[in-house]
């Protein structure tokens, strides 16, 4: 191999090792397990109603980092992680990123880091695939909402089978996963869904917990400063009793019921 190809063979295997980071946080508590670094990607294909990170979705905007430098702010800060703690790749949306995503996580595995993916489970590649059988040690899976119309109304998109062939495939793989709801009064805080997804769920063997996020408006700022119309402006936050009352339908099928 002469000196050019040996040049462009290292300026392609540059460019495949970089991602385009939103943002990253050093302390994360409510990311999974642990205290954690969370690596906040940029770019989604949905725009969801809630969404309290809308500057995430432009796939163009963000800074790039080579994984390298990552790596070494991860173990930097590993001391931090304890037993439980590691690496936590959110966004946006992570796995629009899976082939760069792949020599990150597992020069992480390598010294010895948790991973963990949260996700809404629209990717489903070979890239995709790689990523979770090999490097993820958790994926965190977003449900956004039971039914075909509540799923296009939240997210602007379709096919929400998307999210569920996601979840069948991690559970048959055997490996640990989390699902999160956003609980939105009349529009997934629905007793009637609750039980659904319960039911859909209850034979997964892999779901470690189910996360409720309870509705709040903190994100409406970053959609009007992007001149965004923030369509849930009148939906109320949920009441305590509301939040327990999903807790309670919920652990009839979940093994750990938690509010995030």
């Amino acid at each position: 191999m002469n000196f050019w190809d040996v040049l462009i063979s290292i300026l392609i295997e540059h460019k495949e090792n970089i991602l385009r980071v939103h943002s990253v946080e050093s302390f994360g508590t409510q990311d999974g397990p642990g205290i954690r670094m969370v690596v906040f990607l940029q770019g989604c294909k949905l725009k969801c109603l809630y969404c309290h990170n809308p500057d995430t979705i432009d796939t163009s905007g963000g800074q790039e980092y080579h994984v390298d430098e990552l790596v070494k702010m991860a173990i930097r800060q590993k001391s931090y992680f304890g037993q439980k703690g590691g690496v936590t790749v959110s966004g946006g949306e992570p796995l629009l990123q899976s082939k760069a995503l792949i020599p990150f996580l597992k020069k992480l595995k390598e010294n010895g880091i948790h991973t963990n993916i949260d996700t809404n489970g629209r990717i489903l590649n070979h890239f995709t695939k790689e990523l979770l059988d090999e490097y993820t040690d958790l994926v965190m899976l977003d449900i956004k909402h039971m039914t075909e119309k509540g799923y296009e109304f939240i997210t602007g998109m379709k096919r929400k089978e998307t999210t569920f062939d996601f979840a069948k495939y991690r559970e048959e793989s055997g490996k640990p996963m989390w699902l999160r709801y956003v609980l939105i009064p009349g529009i997934t805080n629905n007793p009637k869904l609750l039980k659904q997804m319960g039911e859909y769920f209850k034979d997964y063997t892999t779901i470690e917990r189910i996360e409720i996020q309870p509705y709040h408006k903190l994100g409406i700022h970053k959609w009007e400063a992007l001149g965004w119309d923030y369509k849930l402006k009148d939906a109320r936050e949920n009441t305590v009793e509301e939040i327990q009352e999903a807790v309670e339908i919920l652990k009839n099928y979940f093994k750990k019921v938690s509010v995030n």
